[in-house]
């Protein structure tokens, strides 16, 4: 990664400049944080430790608690931190590593999304034939798949960006190091950077939604030929979360990556990657706990093992 910058780092200006809103907003982001944090380890640990949640859907879900825990803390303890000090200076390989692991498990979450897809189109339309669609060869070849190319995509772009020469303004009107941000500050021609960054990420994403569309397609068309309202409404309560999760995470990605940079409105991109980049986080947790029953019992068993627990103690 060799340039001939002279930016040695960058200054984050953060959400706000207002001093009023520092402190509420540092107690708001934290909050959110913990509930990411807290929820997506915590998933993790009730699939681990009940054996009726050792299944595909749960492999997957594992690992997308796994890849939201890990892109919401390559960005929010920065932003803070940002709160709490004057000083919102971040260094160029900090930079840099920031935005590579928030590239990285953001990718991966893309791929596990039409993974999960997948996994859902074989229980709803092929449900005799799950188990043998959805072995633990299949799975695991799909997890590693996805962790490849969030790893891949980060190094591509990661490597395109911090080839460019910064040598004139090195202050990001974002909260961290998001690619579009740090692009517009080069001094150097990055119209090539510009269109790889919407090549690359249009193929990612339109990639995943065109398998989560197929399968989605296969399986609203097998619901609708269900004979009864029982099977209807478990088949669609099975891709419930898993649609509202798509939804969310791939409307926000589509706003941010694919317009051009003279389109972004700084204010704008700051609300949408509140979103996508902190707010996230924390909804898919709970959103598939929510909705889900198995989840639910699974949460009950642990809670009376700890009253057991803790009862034997005292």
């Amino acid at each position: 990664m060799e340039n001939n910058t002279v930016v040695t780092q960058f200054i984050l200006l953060g959400l706000t400049n207002a001093p009023e809103l520092q402190i509420p907003l540092f107690i708001l982001v934290t909050l959110i944080y913990l509930i990411s944090l807290f929820g997506n380890l915590g998933m993790i640990v009730l699939i681990l430790m009940d054996s009726r949640l050792h299944t595909p859907m749960y492999f997957f879900l594992s690992n997308l608690s796994l890849v939201d825990f890990g892109y919401s803390s390559a960005v929010t303890p920065k932003v803070m931190a940002g709160f709490l000090m004057e000083d919102k200076v971040i260094s160029y390989d900090g930079c840099a590593a920031q935005m590579f692991f928030f590239v990285a498990f953001a990718t991966t979450e893309s791929y596990l999304l039409a993974s999960m897809a997948y996994d859902r189109y074989a229980a709803v339309c092929k449900p005799l034939h799950y188990t043998t669609i959805m072995e633990t060869n299949v799975c695991a070849c799909l997890a590693i798949g996805s962790y490849i190319c969030g790893f891949l995509n980060a190094s591509i772009h990661t490597g395109d960006t911090f080839s460019l020469s910064f040598c004139m303004s090195n202050v990001v009107h974002h909260f961290f190091c998001d690619i579009p941000a740090v692009i517009i500050l080069s001094c150097s021609d990055r119209h090539v950077s510009e269109m790889v960054l919407v090549f690359v990420v249009g193929f990612n994403i339109f990639f995943a939604l065109l398998v989560i569309f197929i399968s989605y397609l296969f399986i609203f068309s097998t619901v609708l030929k269900m004979q009864t309202a029982e099977g209807y409404w478990k088949a669609l309560s099975t891709c419930a979360s898993h649609f509202i999760a798509v939804f969310i995470f791939y409307g926000t990605c589509i706003f941010m990556y694919l317009q051009p940079s003279t389109s972004h409105s700084m204010d704008i991109d700051k609300i949408a990657s509140i979103f996508y980049a902190i707010v996230i986080p924390m909804l898919n947790p709970l959103v598939y706990s929510l909705r889900n029953k198995e989840v639910k019992n699974a949460f009950r068993k642990v809670i009376e093992r700890a009253k057991l627990f803790l009862g034997l103690i005292v």
